[in-house]
């Protein structure tokens, strides 16, 4: 194989490999069905090139060819299944059962077959019936697409993208290898196609499931906004991370965000622009904080970060930093309600953030109070440099938080 044509096929196995990761991460999330899809996807698509590149150590031609013939029908039959998966067409348990018994007995009746054929006849045979699998896939994802559902668009996509890759795969292996490098760039790209494609279903699917988890957790008081809980539902949060279960007192990290120019956002360029403000806001928050931090919102100009069990102060004074070094990068913000128009935004705003931290160690502390209290520091924070407020246990009083060496003085 020449190097254009190896540095293609890189390319593509790089690919299976940030797939692999990806459903690694969705599997640690608990979403363990979109995690088993991801990572079969990727690992059935990159058999099948490992096979049909003659990479596989198996020894002797006829063996190789009987192989070939074997992962190809096995690995085309595999997603078509998951093909259909994903269109919604297996949601129910019968009509799964139905497919893959269908599936998995057409699979062995060809696998039967080619043992009766010779091998070059038997991986003939096998890359005929992976492509009509594949032709019968794609009028299926084209008869749901026509029916309305835009996702399934992409899987037409996809799904082109898998025929292009294995017409050219097999016509690669049928002339045992001997083919030009345009052939490899082009099976390659096609390859790395699918599963690109594949990857962005599977991420809005998993973004769905993520988002309905928060709702189903949340209840009624899920803010879809901010994608947090309500100003209600944090009320639950703040009782329930204070005490234990048997009513024992926790030391909790509290730091309460509250931004100033909201109001005057409003008045200048809509709600609209408000909305914007505040997703990009809480996305920010939700990229500052680390494992082990409950988040929610507090009343409509703020938020309210609470740190379970806190056990090292220094955590809470370094969250508050990288809160405000993160919320007070300016967004482009957009000012219109047209689906086109909201990544053209032309209105650029930066949030005047304050941000109040309370280390509630102290037993008499009660929850309303050390939420009260974050808040108006974080409302006296505006006035500061660093916008960052605390209490200074010497002092007695509200003061602006001291440099990292005056913080580990004291």
């Amino acid at each position: 194989m020449e190097a254009i044509a190896t540095g293609f096929w890189g390319s593509y196995f790089g690919s299976v490999g940030l797939m692999l990761a990806g459903s690694a991460f969705a599997w640690a999330r608990g979403l363990r069905r979109i995690g088993i899809n991801a990572a079969l996807s990727a690992l059935a698509s990159a058999l099948f090139v490992i096979a049909f590149l003659g990479w596989l150590p198996v020894g002797g031609e006829d063996t190789a060819t009987r192989m070939l013939a074997h992962v190809a029908t096995i690995t085309s039959s595999l997603l078509a299944y998951m093909l259909l998966y994903m269109l919604g067409l297996l949601r129910q348990r019968h009509a799964a059962r139905k497919a893959a018994g269908a599936l998995a007995f057409g699979a062995f009746a060809v696998l039967v077959g080619g043992w009766m054929l010779p091998p070059g006849q038997a991986l003939t045979l096998s890359a005929g019936v992976a492509c009509a699998l594949g032709v019968l896939a794609l009028g299926t994802a084209v008869r749901s697409a026509l029916r309305g559902d835009r996702l399934t668009w992409a899987a037409v996509a996809a799904v082109f993208c898998m025929l292009v890759a294995l017409a050219g795969l097999s016509w690669t292996a049928i002339a045992g290898g001997k083919v030009p490098w345009q052939l490899h760039a082009v099976s390659a790209l096609a390859a790395t196609g699918y599963l690109a494609i594949i990857a962005v279903v599977l991420w809005g699917r998993y973004s769905y499931l993520i988002e309905l988890r928060q709702v189903m957790a949340y209840g009624p008081a899920y803010d879809p906004v901010t994608r947090m809980r309500s100003h209600a539902e944090t009320g639950q949060m703040v009782g329930a991370a204070f005490y234990r279960h048997d009513g024992e007192p926790l030391a909790v990290g509290v730091v309460a965000v509250a931004i100033s120019n909201l109001y005057a956002l409003e008045k200048l360029h809509g709600r609209a622009a408000v909305n914007h403000a505040l997703f990009v806001t809480a996305a920010r928050l939700r990229r500052s904080v680390s494992g082990g931090v409950d988040m929610g919102r507090l009343g409509d100009d703020g938020f309210l970060l609470l740190l379970r069990n806190m056990r090292n102060p220094e955590r809470l004074i370094r969250l508050a930093r990288a809160v405000v070094a993160r919320l007070q990068r300016p967004v482009a913000l957009s000012t219109s309600r047209d689906p086109a128009a909201l990544e053209s935004g032309q209105t650029y705003w930066e949030a005047d953030v304050g941000v109040g931290v309370l280390a509630a160690a102290h037993p008499n502390i009660r929850a309303a109070s050390a939420v009260s209290m974050a808040r108006a520091m974080s409302r006296s924070a505006w006035a500061y440099p660093s916008r960052i407020a605390w209490y200074d246990q010497a002092a007695g009083q509200i003061a602006e938080l001291p440099p990292d060496e005056a913080v580990q003085s004291r």
